[in-house]
């Protein structure tokens, strides 16, 4: 199933929270909701928006760190990297 930037998460859905949470944070980046090198909400505040455990965020968030789409910054929090363009090669 795919996820918009407005969907939200559906709890008797057969994909995991935390794995429609990143579909749609994804869907939110690539929408430009948050630009590069610029702070996602908390933990907290994606909580309480999503009616969802910090656990859960956090593994939302480390699905979108694995696939390159935010970094976190220790005491300052979460950030959207920078995109490359399609069809470029880390190498490059």
């Amino acid at each position: 199933m795919e996820y918009g930037p407005d969907d939200q998460v559906e709890r008797d859905a057969p994909t995991a929270p935390f794995q429609q949470l990143a579909a749609i944070l994804r869907a939110r980046i690539e929408r430009g909701d948050w630009q590069p090198d610029r702070a996602i909400p908390g933990e907290n505040a994606l909580a309480d928006e999503y009616d969802l455990s910090r656990p859960t965020v956090r593994r939302s968030i480390a699905v979108l760190a694995e696939a390159g789409l935010v970094y976190a910054v220790p005491g300052r929090g979460t950030y959207v990297a920078k995109q490359k363009p399609e069809g470029q090669t880390p190498s490059e």
